[in-house]
């Protein structure tokens, strides 16, 4: 066998690894049922994916024609560690409405094609997404305001 696509093969052994690692972590939390999940249902169905859809990938590799990995930059993996360390720290303090745009933009100035327009309406476009979703269907606990605006 003869591998043909390196990106497919590459992003298969990250999804099998994260996957795995996950898993093993997991096992340790308790599982509950479909209808009353513990806190290891939901990272153990997901690690579970991710290893099928690594597997998947990895299969592909081999059977499809691909091209090359791209020559790997430190700058892109640097910004986009930096604007998820950056939300987490804004998360408390600015809210919701501030941490997100910010983790999506910054994490989209890490692409060559980088565009502000789009990353912007994108930003808004998913705060107003996860506030309906997370915040007032789910009940997470996160602040949408922070407590720089005096909540």
């Amino acid at each position: 066998m003869q591998l043909r696509n390196p990106k497919d093969f590459w992003t298969g052994i990250i999804y099998v690894l994260s996957g795995s690692s996950a898993f093993i972590i997991a096992r340790d939390y308790q599982m509950g049922t479909a209808l009353k999940m513990g806190p290891g249902y939901f990272p153990t169905i997901l690690s579970v994916l991710l290893v099928l859809v690594g597997t998947i990938s990895l299969i592909r590799s081999f059977a499809r024609q691909g091209s090359p990995v791209d020559r790997f930059t430190v700058k892109g993996l640097v910004v986009v560690l930096g604007a998820t360390v950056l939300f987490g720290l804004l998360l408390r303090g600015g809210g919701l409405i501030v941490a997100l745009p910010v983790l999506v933009v910054g994490s989209a100035a890490a692409s060559s094609r980088f565009r502000w327009r789009q990353s912007l309406l994108l930003g808004a476009g998913l705060t107003l997404a996860c506030t309906l979703i997370f915040l007032k269907g789910l009940g997470v606990p996160i602040p949408m305001v922070g407590s720089w605006f005096g909540r």
